[in-house]
């Protein structure tokens, strides 16, 4: 991770933020487009700039586990658990909406979703500023995550006041959202610390329901996904589906599984996977991206096994993918 941001750049966000501007800033995960998180008027245009429906529930990123009880109504045992074992870190928590929070940052909803990231830059941000920051990823709604400062400039451009840089996030899917609202914690959306690593604190099974009555971010049907239409395959389909595209008249990227051979497959563009899923899920938003730089019509993919980071991973192809889901 190459942090370019200088303590004369982090003073200069705290301002523009406490002015009720935008800043673009660097987290473990991906880059976040954030606002005061008690200015409805500043989280009003983290909506406007992304074309975000103002329904779309925002996470608001604290700078440590100590300040969670400033911005919920209460803290369970299993939230404090988690924070303790997982904060700073790519996991956001579910819990009641404190009086700090406005309803435009929350979606209308009574929950508020809080995490603390895991980046200098960040921390260093949330500490000069002295408040909550609410944080999206900093990109167009539904599109492709940003996981580098390049890739917020490019695609938000002036719309963005600031934008810190703090170099390639080293996780680079979003956080694992859990709802502890409930007596049975629950995955609402896969990221960064895994299901396993939930279960070793927790000590008991934790289920990742298909649907909940808790909205979240990033569980619209389509989201993080490229310009360029998903097609997501069997593993062992992929060569043949990316070849037959490609006879149709497509341009035709692929996103080749680590077991597979990149010699010879009939495509405009090859992306070969790396066998970890740890080096997979950093480098997944940055595949999508370049496929569309390549100018490729089709993306075509395989899942990988759901479990650790293959969770999140899978889940951020179906997104792309959207209703289309397996062929």
């Amino acid at each position: 991770m190459s942090v370019t941001a200088t303590n004369s750049d982090i003073d200069r966000a705290a301002d523009v933020l406490r002015a009720g501007g935008l800043v673009a800033l660097p987290t473990e995960t991906v880059y976040g487009l954030g606002a005061n998180a008690e200015d409805p008027a500043a989280v009003a245009r983290i909506f406007q700039v992304k074309g975000r429906p103002p329904s779309h529930p925002l996470i608001v990123h604290i700078g440590a586990a100590r300040q969670l009880d400033d911005w919920v109504e209460e803290v369970p045992a299993t939230a404090r658990l988690l924070a303790e074992h997982f904060w700073p870190g790519p996991l956001t928590l579910v819990l009641r909406r404190g009086p700090r929070v406005p309803l435009e940052a929350t979606g209308g909803l009574e929950t508020v979703a809080v995490r603390v990231p895991d980046h200098p830059v960040a921390l260093a941000l949330l500490s000069a500023f002295g408040g909550g920051v609410t944080a999206p990823s900093a990109n167009r709604f539904g599109s492709v995550s940003p996981t580098t400062a390049g890739h917020v400039r490019a695609e938000l451009g002036d719309a963005v006041d600031f934008v810190l840089d703090g170099g390639s996030c080293q996780v680079g899917v979003e956080s694992t959202i859990v709802d502890v609202t409930g007596g049975t914690p629950a995955i609402l959306r896969p990221g960064g610390v895994t299901r396993e690593d939930l279960e070793a604190v927790l000590g008991s099974p934790v289920g990742v329901p298909a649907a909940s009555g808790v909205r979240v971010p990033g569980q619209h049907p389509s989201h993080y996904a490229p310009h360029a239409r998903v097609v997501l395959v069997e593993p062992e389909q992929v060569v043949a589906e990316a070849e037959l595209a490609q006879e149709q008249g497509f341009r035709v990227g692929v996103l080749l599984p680590s077991s597979f051979s990149g010699a010879g497959v009939k495509a405009h563009t090859v992306v070969p996977l790396p066998g970890a899923m740890e080096a997979y899920a950093q480098g997944l938003y940055g595949y999508l991206r370049e496929l569309d730089r390549q100018g490729c019509d089709v993306i075509v993919a395989s899942l990988p096994v759901e479990e650790g980071l293959g969770l999140a991973i899978a889940n951020r192809l179906r997104r792309a993918a959207g209703p289309r889901d397996v062929a």
